[in-house]
């Protein structure tokens, strides 16, 4: 191609990558249409000419687009031209999508008033289109003599091109049958659940009462101490701990020994003892668990109690709606019926409608047809006026065109001599920048020598700093260690002791139930008991 061909072909690719959405929109209509046994793979070719038509018919003129039709298929030129240039297609739905895009103001300024100036003059190339088909004469008579003309017979439409067969479906291999234990819930499972429910039917009969004869008395629980200390020695047990474990279970050995000194040191100032204090607020607590607990039931009572409430209104609910259920299907009745009457009359005035408007076809298309052969005779004089304007200014383009390429070929030369620059280099001098720490490569070697010497010499102290702080804290760990031991056998001593002395003291208290939940419990007898009534009713 040359340049100005090139650069059409260029132009038209990237208007119609840019305006596909709107190209899209009269594509799609034409295969719905007229376009229906039109083949898939021509749908570039329709958008190519519906974008020259909307955007270059000004530029490039009727007489280059009518070459580039006719040089395609007659028939689906002929077929795509008629659809696309339909005065009431431009101007209701082409119109209307194509305003979804872009303003509808500059949709019709821009795009359907230029098509509907160039629809006179395209419906003459249609003409001459259907001409071709058919096969007519396009001379014009000289003569009056009377000739037979030929039939008007109706021009059979293309065939369309039948779609090649599916290809066959991959058959794929046959797959194993998922096994049936798959479905089924573990052995483990249920064994494990028929354990809990036999725990608690067993937890549910026992009786606290029952534990009386294993109760170890005091005369033989020392000597059963005795024997089970020698037998597991537990404070032998070695316990590996990490560094972190160890500081911070020995920062709470001595928080605790803190404390202990300040109480102690309290108590010799006159201070109180707060054991007193401790009982009554664990007594208080005790209370206010066992409110909390009333409290709790008496919510889980009154949610029963709203739930059964709730079921009664649902199947009242039901019962009401069972009886709106009969009034709308009677009124649905009477108005199915008045929608019929209505329907039939619309029809007959629709009737008498239209053979109104059929009686005015008729004489439209004798008007039509005079204002036609007008148009066609200005459009002829129009074409053989811009014919020759266009033609002067592709030669001007066409003259630019080749100034232009001149002009950068010069330039390319002129790039392309290659330039030869050698530029000697000495390491012992300074690069003349007029700099305060200027030096040569030589001179900054040196200083990078004695930077690595001197920061080797601080790792090497470093090292020596790190050495001495691991072992200071290695003899820490170990002193942490002696006095976690100490802290651990006088700890478990207490425990032991307290754990005796709580033994002794314990007594079990059993709850008492509140008015309230009695209260809730009998409502909710009752209204579980109409539930089942109003149920057997329904």
């Amino acid at each position: 191609l040359n340049v100005t061909e090139e650069k059409f072909v260029l132009d038209t690719l990237e208007g119609c990558t840019e305006y596909k959405s709107i190209l899209d929109v009269v594509v799609n209509a034409f295969y719905v249409q007229d376009g229906r046994y039109c083949p898939i793979s021509e749908r570039n070719l329709y958008i190519v000419i519906s974008y020259l038509a909307t955007f270059q018919l000004e530029e490039m003129g009727l007489q280059h687009f009518s070459r580039i039709v006719k040089s395609l298929d007659t028939a689906k030129m002929q077929k795509f031209l008629r659809f696309f240039f339909n005065d009431l297609y431009l101007n209701t739905w082409i119109k209307d999508e194509w305003s979804h895009f872009y303003d509808s103001v500059y949709v019709k300024e821009n795009w359907i008033d230029p098509l509907l100036r160039w629809q006179p003059k395209v419906q003459q190339l249609i003409e001459k289109l259907t001409d071709k088909l058919s096969n007519r004469p396009t001379t014009v008579k000289t003569s009056r003599v009377t000739q037979p003309k030929e039939f008007n017979l109706t021009v059979p439409k293309p065939r369309a091109i039948p779609p090649p067969p599916p290809a066959p479906l991959p058959v794929l291999p046959k797959r194993q049958p998922v096994p049936p234990s798959i479905y089924k819930p573990p052995k483990e499972r249920k064994q494990l659940e028929e354990i809990k429910t036999k725990n608690i039917q067993k937890a549910k009969v026992t009786n606290t009462n029952l534990f009386r004869c294993a109760a170890i008395k005091p005369e033989k629980r020392e000597v059963w101490c005795k024997i089970h200390a020698k037998k597991f020695p537990i404070d032998n047990i070695p316990i590996k701990l990490n560094t972190a474990a160890i500081l911070r279970e020995g920062a709470l050995y001595q928080r605790k020994l803190e404390e202990e000194l300040k109480r102690i040191e309290n108590l010799q100032q006159g201070a109180g003892d707060p054991s007193e204090f401790l009982e009554w607020q664990k007594q208080m607590r005790g209370k206010d668990l066992e409110e909390q607990l009333a409290e709790i039931e008496c919510r889980r009572l009154q949610g029963k109690l709203s739930y059964e409430e709730a079921v009664l209104a649902r199947q009242n609910v039901i019962q009401e709606n069972k009886k709106k259920a009969e009034l709308l299907r009677e009124e649905k009745a009477e108005l199915m019926n008045l929608y019929a009457e209505k329907r039939l009359q619309e029809q007959k005035e629709m009737k008498e409608v239209v053979e109104q408007v059929m009686e005015g076809h008729k004489n439209v298309k004798q008007v039509k047809a005079k204002i036609q052969e007008y148009k066609q005779q200005i459009v002829q004089q129009v074409c053989e006026e811009s014919g020759e304007l266009l033609w002067q200014a592709l030669e001007e383009k066409e003259e630019q065109n080749r100034k232009r390429y001149e002009l950068i070929q010069q330039i390319r030369a002129i790039e392309s001599t290659p330039s030869i620059r050698h530029k000697f280099v000495d390491l012992t001098e300074t690069g003349g920048h007029g700099l305060f720490a200027e030096m040569s490569i030589v001179e900054l070697r040196e200083r990078l020598a004695l930077l690595k010497e001197a920061q080797k010499a601080a790792e090497e102290e470093k090292r020596d700093q790190i050495i001495h702080e691991k072992q200071a804290k290695e003899q820490l760990i170990l002193d942490k260690l002696d006095q976690i031991s100490q802290f651990r056998a006088e700890l478990g001593q207490a425990a032991a002791l307290k754990q005796e002395e709580k033994k002794k003291s314990q007594s079990g208290e059993r709850p008492m139930k509140d008015e309230r939940i009695l209260n809730l419990q009998k409502k909710i007898v009752e209204k579980t008991m109409e539930r089942k009534k109003q149920a057997q009713l329904l």
